[in-house]
């Protein structure tokens, strides 16, 4: 399987703190058709006990394109993930570059329901949709 090109020219690195910080990092495309697609290079820190990707790096890869996504949608205001449902379709290894976008499916005022896949190559490795609550102001709750 052929990797995609992963220079600097076709993808930026995206400073995020926290959590996903240490997993990245995440890497955003450049390419102006392909503004949701974002990508994470894999190594040997990714792997599982059995050798493949890790189920949390895969979850994990998907609740942050998706809150990116539906950041964006919401005018930058911060969404919080209420449901996510994943399906795991294929493995991935260490190594793998791995491409995640997402999708608004529906949005209402306060929620958003969103699509994301993360694939490598031409083949699916994970999909899930989401239901995602936006927030009036960053660190509050809409309660």
């Amino acid at each position: 399987m052929t990797q995609p090109d992963t220079s600097p020219a076709d993808w930026r690195e995206l400073k995020i703190d926290g959590f996903l910080g240490l997993i990245g990092p995440l890497l955003r495309s450049t390419r102006p058709e392909a503004r949701n697609l974002y990508g994470l290079q894999t190594n040997d820190t990714h792997r599982n006990p059995i050798g493949i990707i890790h189920g949390g790096v895969l979850t994990s890869l998907l609740d942050q394109v998706i809150a990116m996504e539906a950041w964006y949608a919401a005018d930058r205001r911060p969404s919080v993930t209420v449901q996510m449902d994943t399906r795991f379709l294929d493995s991935a290894k260490a190594g793998d570059f791995l491409e995640a976008r997402a999708s608004i499916r529906h949005a209402t005022r306060s929620l958003m329901f969103v699509d994301a896949d993360i694939t490598c190559g031409d083949k699916q490795v994970a999909n899930a949709t989401a239901v995602m609550k936006i927030s009036k102001t960053a660190g509050t709750s809409n309660d």
